[in-house]
């Protein structure tokens, strides 16, 4: 089956008070659009995307998605059912539609399959319970538990007030029933629009059997202004903490949890509060995330522990290594198995080798350091020239002293030593010291002269 999406972006959301189209609103870390078009990416070929309010950053946004995604403009706000019919003039014959919604992000991939799967070459309809349904058009069915029409709650009799089913605006269904019929849609009423609703009772005219799918409550929410968009943000926020924990993850505390990307994780791993998990994010077995951590795009391997208020981004960690507190890794970064960074080191383009250390106050920029070896508190290297970056190379378990600076480009080999408060432009060799400070002078009775 060739499915066929049709994401409705055309909205304004003048309640959202921005000057940004509705669908472009972020929850998670990235906009709402973002996250129905990668769902929908999932399940279908191809993306037909209406836009029409602020249309020129929609579509600058979505050339980013490295999807299939084609734009259909609606001129003029008049309707969802105008709007469908906008975007299904770019779908092929024979394709099965799938309708979806910028501002209704958190619909699961399975819901869409299900629903996928029950149109059958017929309609289908997405539909959810709610406790109060008042001000929602409900779901009128018949015995067989086939949908009729939506009636909408000015035109309900008391007994179809009692219905709590409604109708999401979600449905799928062939291109061919979903072009006819939406061609007899009118806007003969108040708001002189057309109404994706109306189209449940002409295709049930026609004699088809359109079946429901219902999904939770909490997939359907769509966010009108920023009081819904920060509701979306913590049912967001909960989901990707429950995915977490189905996988084994021990999370301290859900609430306390942003997962704003994708996190594959072994076995007995911990989260600590206040952690936020971007991109792409892969953990090996009983990793352990300290408080205030910030992850993105970042592969940690088994029984690493990342401690507090470190901040890694786009590194690779390996085994049974300790990161932090306070330590940032930036992109480039390789720290081999069983090494450690400590508090306040920053590496960015390195190479931290297996065992090797490097606990305080640190900046490796565009180095490649061997094993266990050790680089001292206050060391720097000295990589960027004002134009153009250098490599700096320190052997296998060669000592750095404290407060050095190496001035790349440079080479210190292996088992060597540079002593402390060195600035150090020359290559030091294998077994050798390097010592690069200036010779120090005692002035005697200096205080004395003073006065």
């Amino acid at each position: 089956m060739s499915v066929h999406t049709i994401v409705l972006a055309a909205g304004e959301g003048s309640r959202m008070k921005s000057n940004r189209a509705k669908s472009l609103q972020r929850i998670g870390g990235t906009s709402m659009l973002h996250k129905i078009c990668s769902t929908a990416g999932k399940i279908s070929s191809n993306i037909t995307l209406v836009v029409g309010f602020d249309k020129d950053a929609v579509i600058k946004e979505v050339d980013e998605y490295g999807l299939e995604i084609s734009i259909a403009e609606q001129p003029k706000a008049i309707g969802t059912g105008d709007a469908v019919k906008c975007g299904i003039r770019k779908i092929s014959t024979g394709s099965t539609v799938l309708v979806l919604y910028g501002d209704v992000p958190l619909i699961q991939e399975k819901t869409l399959q299900k629903l996928i799967e029950a149109s059958n070459n017929n309609l289908s309809i997405l539909t959810t319970v709610l406790d109060n349904p008042h001000g929602y058009g409900r779901v009128k069915k018949d015995n067989d538990g086939n949908a009729l029409s939506i009636v909408e709650e000015k035109d309900a009799t008391d007994k179809e007030k009692e219905i709590n089913e409604i109708f999401t605006g979600v449905l799928c269904g062939p291109q061919s029933l979903l072009t006819e019929s939406l061609s007899k849609i009118n806007n003969d009423n108040a708001a002189g629009e057309y109404y994706l609703t109306d189209l449940i009772s002409i295709i049930n005219e026609k004699g088809y059997k359109i079946k429901t799918c219902k999904a939770s409550n909490n997939e359907v929410k769509g966010a009108n202004n920023k009081t819904e968009l920060a509701e979306l943000e913590a049912l967001y926020r909960k989901m990707k903490a429950e995915d977490l924990m189905n996988q084994g993850v021990t999370v301290s505390d859900p609430k306390r949890l942003d997962v704003r990307g994708d996190v594959t994780a072994g076995n007995d791993c911990t989260i600590d509060v206040n952690v936020i998990l971007e991109g792409s994010i892969s953990l090996g077995e009983n990793v352990s995330i300290g408080p205030n951590t910030i992850l993105k795009n970042a592969t940690i391997g088994d029984n690493t522990k990342i401690a507090a208020f470190s901040h890694i981004d786009g590194a690779v960690i390996g085994s049974g290594c300790v990161i932090g507190p306070y330590a940032r890794l930036r992109e480039g970064s390789h720290i081999e198995n069983l090494a450690k960074v400590g508090n306040f080191v920053e590496t960015k383009n390195s190479t931290l080798g297996e065992g090797s250390k490097a606990n305080h106050f640190t900046y490796l920029g565009d180095t490649e350091v061997g094993k266990s070896s050790n680089i001292g508190a206050g060391t720097i290297t000295c990589n960027y020239d004002g134009t153009n970056k250098h490599k700096t190379s320190i052997g296998d378990e060669s000592f750095i002293g404290s407060n050095t600076a190496l001035v790349a480009p440079v080479t210190v080999g292996s088992n060597a030593t540079v002593a402390a408060g060195s600035v150090i432009t020359k290559d030091v060799p294998d077994n050798g010291l390097g010592v690069g400070r200036a010779k120090q002078n005692n002035k005697d009775n200096w205080s004395n002269k003073k006065d």
